[in-house]
């Protein structure tokens, strides 16, 4: 785990992650994340790293040359019921809690509780007033 995260703080180094209102990282949200590889080592060419997850789960880093760009993340577990798979698309902000706070009050959604990914950075999962989700993250170069 240690490993893949420093890739992908490197990851967002690079692509400017830091940067406040740039995207910084997509995910693939599946039901079967082996199906998602195959899909995508097949037509893409990527590679993928496993990262263990808290709830004793695997978050799988899709690779290019060694560098990570994007991540699949599964939701074949009850709590995710009704979520449709999709790609979930993360901004840099350059405070996630504070900028949380004016989403909520400007008409936004919670998801679930801001949580933080050692090496990685500090996450928010929100509905936008419209409706469309979207992920906040201070990354850990911020």
């Amino acid at each position: 785990m240690a490993q893949t995260a420093k890739r992908h703080e490197a990851q967002q180094a690079d692509a400017g992650c830091a940067s406040h209102g740039t995207f910084c990282w997509n995910e693939l949200m599946t039901r079967d994340v082996e199906r998602a590889k195959k899909f995508y080592g097949e037509t893409i060419g990527w590679t993928f790293s496993p990262m263990p997850m808290a709830d004793g789960g695997t978050y799988w880093c899709a690779m290019v040359a060694d560098k990570p760009i994007a991540g699949i993340f599964p939701i074949d577990k009850p709590e995710f019921d009704g979520v449709p798979e999709s790609w979930m698309s993360y901004l840099a902000v350059d405070d996630v809690d504070k900028r949380v706070a004016k989403a909520v009050k400007a008409g936004a959604k919670l998801m679930k509780p801001i949580f933080d990914i050692p090496g990685v950075g500090r996450i928010a999962i929100l509905k936008e007033p419209g409706g469309a989700g979207v992920g906040w993250m201070t990354p850990v170069s911020a």
